[in-house]
């Protein structure tokens, strides 16, 4: 029952991060509807693909289809639900990140996969759909420059893959760990190294 709260809320989260990208792009509803599933479900599917799930495994989460159809058609209708969401957004999205990302890690470490896919898994099935979202409203991803994002998915996709966590309650101090981290990222943005490259092939680390 917890995992399956988790799950209803960052499916959630994820289909109402895309409805926002979606009005923000002046979509029509169909737009909004597409990015919306594509955000909540699409890295779960890449995930799937990469790790030989069948496809047809996405199609078994009926009750969480009609839960974000339900979710982006009230935000669809009562627009007033915004302002609200830009207050509390990043803490449903931290939750939405910390669930997927443990499933993902956890679909992996069943099947008997390496450390590295297990990694790999939990970060497409924690991030996956927000970078699709953003490609397909013609956006930078956010997570590859915005602030700490993918590598807290990456974390926990390393400690159950070390088996450090691997109980009920060992999950939820790490899903609470996560959504801890990345919401301290967020408050005080914190960033990962990079570089920027200039006109001249200047590159100036920042």
């Amino acid at each position: 029952m917890t995992w399956d709260l988790f799950n209803v809320i960052g499916t959630i989260a994820f289909a109402l991060s895309g409805v926002i990208v979606a009005m923000e792009e002046d979509y029509d509803i169909m737009g909004i509807y597409i990015l919306g599933l594509v955000t909540a479900f699409g890295g779960g599917a890449v995930r799937n693909l990469l790790i030989g799930l069948p496809v047809t495994a996405l199609w078994e989460q009926g009750t969480l289809f009609t839960i974000a159809l339900i979710v982006m058609t009230f935000a669809f209708i009562t627009p007033i639900w915004i302002n609200k969401w830009l207050k509390w957004g990043m803490f449903f999205d931290a939750i939405g990140l910390a669930a997927f990302a443990i499933q993902g890690a956890l679909f992996a470490k069943g099947m008997e996969l390496p450390l590295s896919a297990i990694i790999v898994a939990a970060v497409l099935t924690g991030t996956g759909g927000g970078i699709i979202r953003d490609i397909l409203a013609g956006r930078k991803p956010l997570v590859f420059r915005s602030d700490i994002y993918v590598l807290w998915a990456i974390l926990g996709g390393l400690v159950i893959g070390l088996g450090i966590a691997a109980t009920t309650w060992q999950l939820l101090l790490l899903a609470f760990a996560i959504v801890t981290l990345r919401m301290l990222s967020v408050q005080y943005r914190w960033q990962l190294p990079h570089r920027h490259v200039k006109e001249g092939n200047s590159a100036i680390q920042k």
